[in-house]
């Protein structure tokens, strides 16, 4: 029996060993998991950090929709989306459909609203075959613009950062020329007027209804260019729309008058 003491002495402190290597092995995978844990914490505090900016990125965006547009063929509504003073997008919200309405709106909605992205303008070219849904859309869009520009948001092309091009920009001004009565209804033109140029001009009453929206559509985007080109009211008529071309250029030189000349 005395033998018997030292082996068990031996037994006792080996079992006692594995026993410690045993709990030491398995305290490694909780330390592992731990440490995963804080990573995956700060990881996630980092994309927090990063998650304002974008935030702040998302509330410089605001849509702006025109007024209802009616046409011959049905009503045009044309609603933008500006973020930064310029236009990211533009759609139609409403659109003539039914019959061959809904191929000639598929046809030039889309291209309408490419365009308003291009030139950050309702100053915009009508869809040949569309040219009911183009004058629509632009009258919808002209509503839109001036809504944003009253509230304080920049429509125009996108701005140079040089101080020159900001002191152009602040140079620009718009004026209303006044109403003149044709035989088949008011014409009265607005012009933006910048460096002592007309750089846009479009049509806030014209002729409507019946054959006068025809002649309207077939007019104005044309008497419109001219104004720009001509920087005057010396500019021809329009065939076959001689009382809404009269009426267009007496209202332009009104609105030149206006401008100082």
């Amino acid at each position: 029996m005395k033998k018997s003491h030292p082996i068990r002495r031996v037994l006792l402190a080996s079992a006692a060993t594995v026993s410690g290597i045993v709990l030491l092995l398995s305290l490694k995978p909780a330390t592992d998991s731990s440490s995963a844990s804080a990573q995956g914490a700060a990881q996630g505090a980092a994309a927090a950090q990063e998650s304002p900016q974008g935030g702040a990125a998302a509330a410089g965006t605001s849509t702006v929709t025109g007024a209802v547009a009616q046409t011959q063929y049905g009503v045009v509504q044309v609603r933008l989306t500006v973020a930064n003073g310029k236009i990211t997008k533009a759609e139609a919200v409403q659109a003539p459909k039914g019959g061959t309405s809904d191929q000639k709106t598929a046809l030039s909605v889309p291209k309408l609203n490419q365009e308003v992205v291009a030139t950050q303008s309702a100053d915009i070219t009508s869809v040949s075959g569309a040219t009911y849904t183009s004058g629509g859309y632009k009258q919808s869009l002209q509503s839109a613009i001036d809504k944003m520009k009253a509230a304080g948001a920049n429509t125009a092309a996108p701005s140079q950062s040089s101080a020159a091009g900001s002191g152009q920009a602040a140079q620009a001004k718009t004026v209303t020329g006044d109403v003149v009565t044709t035989e088949y209804g008011p014409v009265q033109v607005r012009i933006t007027v910048a460096g002592g140029k007309i750089t846009k001009a479009d049509a806030v009453q014209a002729p409507s209804g019946g054959t006068s929206d025809q002649k309207t559509a077939l007019a104005i985007p044309k008497l419109n260019q001219e104004a720009v080109a001509a920087g005057s009211a010396n500019i021809d008529s329009v065939s076959g729309a001689s009382y809404t071309s009269g009426g267009y250029k007496k209202s332009l030189q009104s609105a030149l008058d206006k401008a100082g000349g």
